[in-house]
């Protein structure tokens, strides 16, 4: 009886000895930041699916509020390269109205190998599509128009399929209507994109 008592006391001091360092480990090397998984998750038979925010705001003065939401799907034809499609949509409200906008650009993005880390890649991509935007209670500012862009942008890889992305690009309209991750023109955006493999 002594000594299933003491066989027992030892491997609960055991235990707690072991969670204790392990505990210990973590702390000192906190949270996962980064993972090695760059060149896995952009393989040839893969999904991408994501979204990427741009342009949200307030302004207290003039009571304006505007967000543009990008979600996006795309598989990769082979190493690097991905095709896709992107749903653009905003939304601005203003005292005295709001507008909405929409649009869906195929994109095709290539990750390039120069500069690869396994916890980073660096990005170009081309769209091109249609959009519209539609301002409440006014049937003559609706507006439908060709959209182009070029974007470069950078993925981190912060777990084994999850990269956060940072997208600088230069969108163009043949109207004069907002879309992509913020107005016509030059726009920044952020992003969380999922990898999943395909097979």
């Amino acid at each position: 009886m002594k000594r299933t008592i003491l066989l027992a006391a030892m491997l609960i001091l055991v235990t707690i000895s072991a969670s204790a360092q392990v505990e210990e480990e973590i702390r000192q090397r906190g949270p996962q930041t980064t993972a090695p998984v760059s060149a896995e998750a952009i393989r040839e038979g893969n999904w991408l699916v994501g979204a990427s925010i741009g342009n949200i705001g307030f302004n207290f003065d003039s009571d304006f509020f505007t967000l543009n939401v990008n979600p996006r799907a795309g598989y990769f034809l082979s190493d690097n390269a991905a095709i896709g499609t992107e749903i653009q949509l905003g939304l601005d409200i203003y005292d005295g109205g709001e507008t909405f906008r929409y649009g869906l650009t195929p994109f095709a993005r290539y990750y390039f190998p120069e500069g690869a880390a396994p916890t980073h890649r660096w990005f170009g991509e081309v769209v091109a599509g249609i959009g519209g935007s539609s301002e409440e209670d006014s049937e003559g500012d609706s507006v439908f128009s060709g959209v182009f862009g070029l974007r470069a942008g950078y993925a981190h890889f912060v777990a084994q399929n999850v990269a956060l992305e940072a997208i600088l690009g230069y969108t163009r309209t043949s109207a004069d209507i907002s879309v992509g991750s913020g107005e016509s023109g030059l726009n920044l955006a952020l992003g969380l994109q999922v990898y999943l493999p395909g097979r």
